[in-house]
């Protein structure tokens, strides 16, 4: 297909979807697309301005009457027609996911797209599952039940990171409860979000539920979330820029869900099974390049397990086949761009003053150097108050730290800011259990470490953000609760009125 994906003929129209229709941006500036594996441009597109986010706005607002008035049926089939489309079109998906963010087709092709299927159709089903409390007579002269009702247009920021799966994330269970939406994707990585957009209209899903706006973050994005017509902002990202959002929300008093950073530590008692550990480590602290909030970025490791962990997971980290991520046996491909492998590099260069590169820690020469690519990293010896060990990377680097008692390893674990995830491994129940309980995460694997799955909640704690992204619980997040209480008494003068006015 070639690195130009025919991007500048599949959306020669321009890279805003509003309304369900291509159209160019308005701004005046352009970015390219760059492909991180050899460095050439992909495809260039005009960036939205605050009139193109105002129109799709319009367009959401516009839309929202009908398509919160649909029945909880129809949104479902629409969901499951959507769902449908998405997976007639997994192979350009995959390829068009690898080719704007260096991940490797095989995981776009086994990871990303199936797993944006599967979350479609999930949501699909979940749509007819709206529930409030049943009704009861609470009160003894009233009938109470709840509602669940769409919020209205949400304004969701996505990250550059996953953007096929985060536009799913946003798209989903905003649509499933009736709501419209505007999503800004990171404007580095727009190509699936504007696909998944079309996928939506060739399912008969209205014109306007959902529009892309692919524009700069200061100005497209930050006009979204304060935009008055916008009723709710959701954002996965940095904590900082997590930040700026909730203020520019919070002045309008919008519903808000963040979902940001994440330091996850993996924790490995002494009773765990050593190879197991070893295996999971890697694979969770190298996936996507590191470039995921979920990944293992801290091992700690009970001091007789130490040595051998280190040296397992330094050899391990060498047999990872760094090339082409269009190619079928790259196992790791570049970071999203030079620039964060340049961050990445930094992280690792200062730490080189108080801690050891036991591997890696260099960027590839020869065929690869066009590329931004970083070689798995595992740093040793360093302090747990250290850059390192505290700040998110972002990258393909473990840190690993011993730790002699349960106690001791629980308390290295909880010693960040952040709260997104973490895992434990043992063998024991009971430590196993007791890591669960203490570990403050929104996830806790135990003996894994990354998997996960449309039915189960994705969010954090503390700087991590609050809100969770699929399952039921996502429609927390997307609907309003609404009480409706009936008199069941016909009686004019009652009982309780007494307390305003006249006596009993």
């Amino acid at each position: 297909m070639g690195n130009r994906f025919q991007a500048q003929d599949r959306f020669a129209d321009g890279a805003q979807y509003i309304g369900g229709r291509l159209r160019s941006g308005t701004s005046g500036r352009t970015q390219d697309i760059v492909n991180p594996g050899n460095g050439e441009p992909v495809h260039t597109y005009e960036l939205a301005s605050a009139a193109d986010v105002d129109d799709a706005v319009a367009a959401a607002r516009e839309a929202f009457p009908g398509w919160a008035g649909a029945t909880p049926g129809e949104r479902s089939d629409a969901l499951h027609r959507f769902a449908s489309v998405l997976a007639e079109q997994a192979g350009d998906l995959a390829y068009a996911e690898s080719l704007q963010c260096g991940k490797p087709i095989k995981l776009s092709t086994e990871f990303d797209v199936p797993g944006t299927v599967d979350n479609t159709a999930f949501f699909a089903g979940a749509a007819r599952h709206l529930q409030g409390q049943s009704a009861g007579e609470y009160s003894g002269d009233h009938t109470s039940y709840v509602r669940r009702e769409p919020i209205g247009v949400v304004g969701s920021i996505a990250p550059w990171n996953y953007p096929l799966q985060m536009a799913a994330w946003k798209v989903l269970p905003a649509i499933a409860a009736g709501n419209t939406i505007v999503l800004k994707p990171a404007e580095i990585t727009p190509l699936t979000s504007l696909m998944f957009a079309e996928a939506a209209t060739q399912a008969g899903i209205p014109d306007g539920v959902v529009n892309v706006v692919n524009g700069a973050g200061r100005d497209a994005g930050e006009h979204l979330v304060g935009h008055p017509d916008v009723a709710m902002t959701s954002f996965t990202g940095s904590t900082p820029v997590g930040k700026r959002v909730a203020e520019i929300a919070t002045a309008t008093v919008k519903r808000l869900h963040l979902e940001l950073g994440g330091k996850a530590p993996f924790v490995v008692f002494d009773d765990a099974d050593l190879e197991a550990a070893v295996h999971g480590a890697v694979a969770g602290s190298l996936i996507n390049s590191g470039q995921d909030c979920t990944a293992a970025t801290r091992a700690y490791v009970q001091r007789p397990l130490y040595d051998a962990f280190v040296s397992g997971v330094a050899d391990l980290m060498t047999t990872v086949r760094l090339g082409d991520p269009l190619d079928p046996a790259t196992d790791l491909g570049p970071l999203v761009s030079h620039l964060q492998r340049d961050r990445v590099a930094g992280f690792v260069d200062r730490a080189r003053a108080y801690a050891t590169v036991v591997t890696g820690g260099e960027a590839p020469q020869g065929e690869l150097k066009s590329g931004a690519y970083y070689r798995p990293t595992l740093v040793a010896g360093a302090a747990q108050d250290s850059e390192i060990v505290q700040s998110e990377i972002f990258g393909p680097v473990l840190v690993v730290l011993p730790f002699d008692s349960d106690d001791e390893g629980i308390a290295l674990a909880n010693d960040t800011p952040y709260g997104l995830a973490a895992s434990a491994w043992s063998r024991d129940v009971f430590r196993a259990n007791r890591a669960t309980r203490e570990i403050r995460a929104g996830c806790v694997w135990i003996n894994d470490h990354i998997p996960i799955i449309s039915e189960m909640p994705h969010g954090g704690y503390q700087a991590s953000g609050f809100g969770k992204d699929m399952s039921m619980y996502s429609f927390e997040e997307y609907t309003q609760v609404k009480h409706v209480m009936y008199d069941n008494t016909a009686v004019v003068r009652k009982d309780w009125h007494r307390t305003i006015f006249g006596d009993r």
